[in-house]
């Protein structure tokens, strides 16, 4: 609490000191009501006050608006509707929409627990068995630039927390250079580069009218886009819309980076969860690498093994050599240190475990493609739903040509207010909604909301 210290005095005494007698001691202050008053006998003209104020020093920072996606969970948990749902975050739900963890995620913390594992700090970097497997797993074993030593892994809080190095290594060394991201992309990707420092600018990517990839037009922006700039690429299962390149198209997105000199930089979230195939959802950034450009790349483990709370991730930079690649590994460090210091070892242990354990990765793979092929039945379960009971002849084809978690319903704003108001469905106001959050039993009740809202809201 502020205070402010107010002087009652006569014109005689001019200084500010309390007047001494140096034969007597100074008397302390007596605390009288809200005041604190200097004691003096009554000859003394001078009287000090220190007022409480009930002015906080904070007075000037205004309220951060609410998370567009983490609000939107407040609101449906005080929802009471019975048919309601969430489909806002992109957490994997089971077919009762329980939160689910992974069995082979139990059979790996056992381990832990039976090893006796203590909870030491961490090196910087995080946990080498972690960076070891992670890389290894994105990039592929038998990939030249792992047996090179050309990749510099470090462990991340998460996909987010990996983004923020990043985005902190490319605003010191890279002073000036932009940060390109599709329209639309994850809401958090402007938060982060906001914050870094970093200047940020789009490219087209979603094209409403067909409810794709707006090929042409992500080519025309990567053309014109400035010399050297830094392309931010969703590896796999494009959040929010779902829509991925064929490896065609990406081919040509290489060729156009390749050309502009360019730096690829990957954030790959979903890998193995969005296809159920590890390799096939890291192809894209595999066959960027293997035209021997240096790529960046982000991960997370929050989706393909439900470590959602645990913040585990790592940030991977490719380099053309061994040396270069120790040196940005040093700088990611030095990045890090003031930042967070160490990262959490539960998770690492956790992915190191799994990935790094023969038995244990086949059971994940096999649990992985039932996650992903639940998601899948839904998809197209709201497929089948929305083409019976739509009469009007729109093609709802999309929805099956999207991938992973997210589906892109095309629906606007207040369409998507309609689908909250009426039909107590929560989700983003983008249109976005996450599949992995529905089930069977109520895709039919989902097609209903979305045909009453695109087609009589405006």
């Amino acid at each position: 609490m502020a205070s402010t210290m107010i002087s009652l005095a006569s014109a005689s005494p001019s200084s500010s000191q309390p007047i001494r007698d140096n034969s007597k001691p100074i008397l302390p202050k007596l605390k009288i009501g809200g005041f604190s008053v200097a004691h003096k006998p009554k000859s003394c003209s001078r009287i000090t006050m220190a007022v409480a104020v009930d002015v906080s020093r904070f007075e000037h920072v205004k309220m951060a608006p609410p998370d567009p996606i983490l609000g939107v969970s407040e609101a449906f948990r005080a929802d009471t509707d019975e048919m309601k749902l969430n489909l806002g975050v992109g957490a994997y739900r089971t077919e009762e929409l329980q939160p689910y963890v992974l069995q082979v995620v139990k059979k790996a913390e056992n381990l832990m627990l039976e090893r006796g594992d203590n909870k030491e700090y961490l090196p910087i970097e995080g946990l080498a068995a972690f960076n070891k497997v992670t890389a290894e797993l994105l990039f592929g074993a038998d990939n030249p630039v792992i047996k090179e030593g050309r990749v510099a892994t470090v462990q991340g809080l998460s996909g987010t927390g990996s983004l923020r190095l990043a985005g902190a290594l490319i605003e010191r060394y890279f002073s000036g250079a932009k940060v390109l991201i599709s329209s639309p992309t994850w809401g958090n990707h402007k938060n982060i580069f906001n914050d870094s420092n970093v200047p940020w600018g789009e490219y087209r990517y979603y094209d409403p009218k067909t409810v794709g990839l707006d090929f042409d037009g992500m080519i025309s922006d990567l053309k014109v886009a400035a010399d050297g700039s830094f392309i931010l690429l969703h590896g796999c299962a494009h959040n929010p819309t779902g829509i991925d390149p064929t490896p065609e198209q990406w081919e040509k997105i290489a060729d156009v980076i390749q050309e502009k000199n360019h730096i690829p930089f990957f954030d790959v979230a979903y890998q193995g969860f969005a296809s159920g195939s590890l390799d096939e959802d890291a192809s894209s950034v595999r066959m960027f690498v293997a035209r021997g450009m240096e790529v960046l790349v982000a991960q997370s483990y929050s989706k393909n093994l439900g470590l959602y709370s645990e913040r585990i991730g790592a940030m991977n930079v490719v380099c053309s050599s061994p040396d270069a690649a120790t040196r940005v590994k040093s700088q990611l460090k030095r990045i890090a240190r003031p930042m967070y210091s160490n990262p959490p070892i539960h998770g690492a242990r956790i992915v190191a475990n799994v990935v790094g354990d023969p038995v244990l990765f086949n059971e994940w793979k096999e649990e992985m493609e039932l996650m992903a092929g639940r998601i899948k039945t839904v998809r197209q379960k709201l497929f089948d739903s929305l083409s019976t009971k739509d009469k009007s002849g729109k093609d709802w084809s999309f929805i099956l040509k999207q991938i992973g978690m997210f589906s892109f319903t095309g629906l606007n704003k207040a369409q998507s207010d309609n689908m909250t108001d009426k039909w107590h469905v929560y989700m983003t106001k983008d249109g976005r909604i996450s599949l992995a959050g529905l089930n069977l039993a109520k895709c039919e009740y989902l097609a209903d909301a979305i045909i009453d809202s695109f087609h009589n809201i405006s």
